[in-house]
């Protein structure tokens, strides 16, 4: 198979335009509940259907008054009324009345301004401002939230707890979403044995699939099934067939490198098309991308880390793409410095794992602990950032400034 980016393999960030260039969004929806919808992506715009909160409310415990003016201290009005959350006072306030308002209720006519209640002294049925009001009125807008008819929800939207929670105040009850893509899992070794039974000679406990179905999940990501296959041509080809069948796309893990017992890529070429393999990166090279008749193939190494990493930064942005997010989101990056010196040679970009620490000037650091050997998935244990290490660069002194992708999601 010819190799067209040469023995060094194919820039990341051209792989990853390449990749996105040849996906289109699966096609359908689906209507869930807000409860369902985390995670998801929605399919089309949302907008409010009225105004919200749709009155004019208090934004403190307080009075409210008829006066739009900045009230004189020693001035006093008498109390007609009372207006709670839910309990709105029914009447107008004419001038020179105060009502009693609570925090969220709803301002009556008439009322231009609230008093909170620590300026204030109550005297039987009448208030007298002991303190100066300032300028702020306190007065919550009734299209604060939003105005009836203002987009809340573009389409392609990643949904995360601030988007869901505006959704419900806007009473928003149900939600178009767009379909997660269904992913195929393939695992392939000889030398594989499931975790909790006895290794024979040279036999390894089987840790990619947790480990790669444990991140897609924490991704969001589908994983529909999960297959362990030895390096058995036949066995292979008929386990990438059915995969690419029944799931919308196919990874694997392993296999797609050039050892004698490497079939992977073979079978997909033979299936389908490899459009690529090999990256120019640490740890990854061993990548191949292509399709398995019209289902896309992600070939990920068989390393454990490498795979790890290579999904994020090829396979998490096709999924996206897959279901229908406006723009695939990469990590967010960040700029730090090295904590203490890294020893490396120059030859291939790396992502190096490392974690975030805060120095007592407090400036961002990156401390980079133990092997960075693709094999060692202790490496990832507590990592907050992928350190980008340019290609030529060697050893790096403590205090050397990097871009950094960080590993930690976003809450809202």
């Amino acid at each position: 198979m010819s190799e067209p980016y040469g023995r060094e393999g194919l820039p990341l960030e051209q792989a990853r335009l390449q990749v996105l260039a040849a996906l289109n969004p699966l096609p359908g929806a689906e209507t869930v509940p807000l409860a369902a919808a985390l995670g998801r992506v929605s399919a089309e715009p949302v907008c409010a259907t009225e105004a919200v909160p749709g009155f004019r409310a208090s934004i403190m415990d307080g009075y409210a008054i008829s006066e739009a003016a900045v009230p004189e201290t020693g001035a006093m009005w008498p109390l007609v009324g009372r207006s709670a959350a839910g309990a709105p006072f029914t009447g107008a306030l004419a001038a020179g009345e105060a009502i009693r308002i609570l925090t969220g209720a709803p301002l009556p006519e008439g009322a231009q301004r609230v008093l909170p209640q620590e300026l204030v002294a109550a005297e039987a049925d009448a208030i007298r401002l002991v303190k100066p009001a300032g300028p702020n009125p306190w007065i919550r807008g009734a299209e604060e939230e939003a105005a009836a008819g203002a987009e809340l929800l573009a389409a392609g939207v990643r949904l995360g707890p601030a988007e869901l929670g505006r959704l419900a105040s806007c009473g928003v009850a149900m939600l178009p979403v767009r379909p997660r893509p269904r992913i195929g899992l393939l695992i392939s070794g000889d030398e594989l044995v499931a975790a909790g039974t006895p290794r024979g000679p040279g036999q390894i406990w089987e840790s990619n699939g947790t480990l790669l179905e444990a991140l897609l999940q924490r991704l969001g990501a589908v994983v529909a099934e999960r297959r362990v296959v030895g390096d058995q041509p036949d066995a292979l080809r008929q386990a990438l067939g059915a995969l690419a069948e029944g799931c919308d796309v196919v990874v694997s893990t392993g296999g797609v490198s050039a050892g004698d017992t490497d079939w992977i890529r073979a079978l997909v070429a033979e299936l389908g098309e490899v459009s690529f393999w090999k990256l120019f990166l640490r740890p990854g090279r061993p990548f191949a991308w292509g399709h398995i008749g019209g289902t896309p193939f992600f070939g990920l190494p068989g390393n454990p880390v490498a795979a790890a990493i290579t999904a994020l930064q090829l396979l998490w942005p096709a999924l996206q793409r897959l279901e229908g997010a406006a723009q695939p989101q990469p990590l967010p990056r960040l700029k730090v410095r090295l904590e203490a010196v890294l020893k490396r040679n120059p030859g291939r970009p790396e992502l190096a794992r490392a974690r975030l620490v805060v120095d007592e000037a407090g400036e961002l650091r990156a401390r980079v602990e133990g092997s960075q050997a693709s094999s060692r998935i202790g490496s990832l244990q507590g990592a907050d950032l992928l350190l980008e290490i340019p290609a030529e660069l060697g050893a790096l002194a403590a205090g050397t400034a990097l871009w950094a992708q960080l590993l930690r999601l976003p809450l809202f």
